[in-house]
């Protein structure tokens, strides 16, 4: 969207175009269309890295050497662990509402409980953010047994012998994943976890800019996501195809053909759909590939031909008539479907992700802050009397 002049003043709708700070945490390369984390392609990462490598990296600008990785991924394990005040809380909560709102009052009641939660100095910022990180794949997980169709089921404890996204899988579901979903479980996590300053990231940077505490930028954070401009996303993509019908014993043409009907009506009644396009990417999303890669391992390791034909036929549609790309979300939600991970569950699976970059970005403006207070053009009735005054 363009800036428009009103009385004099230029006004740029959305902070669009308008540029608000510095950061050494990620950016898009304009030259190559990629994104880099710390200077590193994230594709790269994603191809080479466990996640509580790339935390690390996000959390202090470069990538562990073996000691400290080991000595994160056993501070990882050690803090897994979900107090009964956290499950409490969660219990207390309905289960028709969103997990999103779940997961918020959960990171809402670990940071009132925090006694370090005033400490703002870069060593205790750091362990909070460490513990959030580690803490989340719980929370999650609980969220998901909490709420499974047919009743909820007993929560899985953590395991110390599994890694990071070997865990998280195992908590929400009960059982080891075979190696190719962990692995596809362990991109989408790299690829989620950071994206300089998107709505949620500066929605946690405002308010750490005002000296609130990490816990409440973070929660602020997640309400932001829940918007389905942002992180719901990837649960609008699974609602489509729930829409069209998923067939398992329908072959990939033929879910092919279905796919592309439907985005062509939709189109045709200028409907929004979602999972396409993005603000930043001018020519096409460069996390995409990577995790495509990802979601075709996962049709192969299920046998899922139809979910294939279902993706290329709404990607083609679009492209045919719009020349708009998928986004992220496009192929993460049909992997995070055939992993078995419940629809709603998709946007907290982002933050499980994100928080890593959140948590960067929140040290980084505590380190060099200036109150973020923007101004606005006021457009209201002019100066006028009170009646009776």
């Amino acid at each position: 969207m363009n800036a428009e002049t009103i009385d004099g003043t230029e006004i740029h709708r959305g902070l669009n175009g308008v540029v608000t700070d510095t950061t050494a945490i990620s950016k898009v390369n304009p030259e190559t269309n990629s994104l880099l984390y710390r200077g590193y392609p994230v594709p790269d990462l994603a191809a080479t890295q466990p996640f509580e490598a790339v935390a690390h990296l996000l959390w202090t600008g470069e990538l562990p050497s073996t000691e400290e990785l080991a000595e994160a991924t056993r501070h990882e394990r050690s803090h897994r662990d979900l107090s009964p005040q956290v499950r409490a809380a969660m219990d207390s909560l309905p289960t028709t509402c969103h997990p999103m709102d779940a997961v918020r009052t959960a990171v809402s009641v670990l940071g009132a409980m925090d006694g370090a939660a005033q400490d703002s100095s870069s060593e205790a910022e750091l362990e909070k953010a460490r513990r959030l990180y580690a803490q989340l794949p719980s929370i999650i997980a609980y969220e998901q047994r909490r709420r499974r169709a047919g009743g909820p089921t007993e929560p899985i404890a953590p395991r110390e012998d599994l890694d990071y996204s070997q865990n998280f899988l195992w908590m929400a579901f009960g059982e080891e994943s075979a190696p190719e979903v962990v692995d596809a479980f362990r991109t989408s996590m790299v690829l989620y976890a950071e994206h300089s300053f998107n709505a949620s990231t500066f929605t946690a940077r405002v308010i750490t800019s005002t000296l609130s505490d990490m816990h409440s930028a973070v929660t602020g954070a997640i309400g932001a996501l829940k918007g389905t401009l942002h992180g719901g996303a990837n649960e609008a993509v699974m609602h489509t195809f729930d829409e069209i019908g998923i067939r398992p014993e329908e072959s990939e043409a033929e879910a092919k053909a279905r796919a592309k009907a439907w985005m062509e009506d939709a189109l045709a009644q200028k409907k929004k759909v979602m999972g396409f396009g993005h603000r930043v990417y001018k020519h096409g999303d460069s996390r995409v590939p990577t995790m495509k890669e990802a979601m075709d391992a996962m049709i192969a390791h299920f046998d899922r031909p139809e979910v294939l034909g279902l993706y290329n036929g709404l990607e083609q549609a679009m492209d045919e008539a719009k020349g708009i790309k998928p986004n992220l979300d496009y192929p993460a939600g049909p992997t995070y479907h055939l992993m078995g991970f419940d629809t709603e569950l998709f946007t907290p699976l982002f933050i499980a992700a994100r928080v890593t970059g959140w948590t960067a970005h929140v040290m980084e403006q505590r380190a060099a802050n200036a109150l973020i207070r923007p101004l606005s053009a006021y457009v209201g009735p002019d100066e006028r009397p009170v009646p009776g005054a």
